[in-house]
């Protein structure tokens, strides 16, 4: 564990210290590790991150991933600017482009296809800024952004099912459904998650961010998914969007929709 802590640090997304611990900053370290470079979203080092690093997958115990998986979620919602200032120095010299990211949330697999979520219609795909001008605070960043989403991904993987509820704010307009409570949310996600027990989920190209009234920012990526339930099984590719607006110091899902 020590090698990966180290090679986490050199890619600036681990600060932590080099003592071979499975922690939760490890699982965060991880967790961006796999946002940025393309991989399934798990907080762990699994047969796919490892092969990418260059070791041996880790052997972990259920309880140690029970333990580990809502802290690892809450911390990367949270942020870690110091850990995001490192990952932006180790970037390659192209500092105008961002990197490839791996964002995904739950898919509407199997529903009627939706259509996008603002009134204004869908956005054409663009190369996200910096920064998004006009968005809900200026420390929301893309870079900020696709670690919210990151952390919403984890969030849906959690043992404990619904726990991505805690993103949404007390009313959201829900894909086709209309607006839905939290707690109507939390049911639907339940009956997705036993469904389809086993899921992974990753973006197949950039985020777009574009700002909306209201100091409202619409998050959009193409998710590719993968979905198995026994012998059950079902993959593809949608495009995914969120709309976020401030909460505290935070962000808040007030609507959500994929085409």
């Amino acid at each position: 564990m020590r090698g990966v802590q180290q090679k986490l640090r050199d890619g600036g997304f681990y600060s932590g210290q080099v003592d071979g611990a499975y922690s939760s900053e490890l699982a965060v370290a991880l967790t961006r590790y796999q946002i940025r470079n393309g991989l399934p979203i798990s907080g762990q080092l699994d047969v796919d991150t490892s092969k990418a690093l260059g070791v041996k997958p880790a052997v972990t115990t259920a309880a140690a991933d029970l333990t580990k998986s809502s802290e690892t979620w809450r911390r990367l919602r949270e942020g870690d600017q110091q850990a995001r200032n490192n990952a932006r120095a180790a970037q390659s010299p192209r500092t105008n482009e961002t990197p490839p990211t791996s964002i995904a949330t739950t898919t509407r697999e199997g529903g009627a296809a939706t259509g996008p979520i603002s009134s204004e219609g869908a956005k054409p795909a663009s190369a996200p800024p910096a920064a998004v001008s006009g968005s809900p605070a200026s420390e929301f960043s893309t870079e900020r952004l696709r670690d919210y989403v990151g952390a919403f991904v984890l969030a849906g993987l959690d043992p404990h099912v619904g726990s991505e509820t805690d993103f949404f704010a007390d009313r959201v307009q829900y894909y086709n459904d209309g607006v839905m409570s939290r707690d109507k949310i939390r049911k639907d996600l339940q009956r997705y998650a036993a469904r389809w027990p086993e899921r992974r989920f990753w973006l197949a190209g950039d985020i777009t961010v574009e700002p909306e009234n209201d100091s409202k920012v619409m998050v959009t990526f193409p998710l590719r998914y993968e979905l198995r339930n026994g012998a059950k099984h079902s993959s593809g590719k949608i495009d995914k969007t969120l709309v976020l607006k401030p909460s505290g110091d935070d962000l808040a899902i007030v609507a959500v929709n994929e085409r």
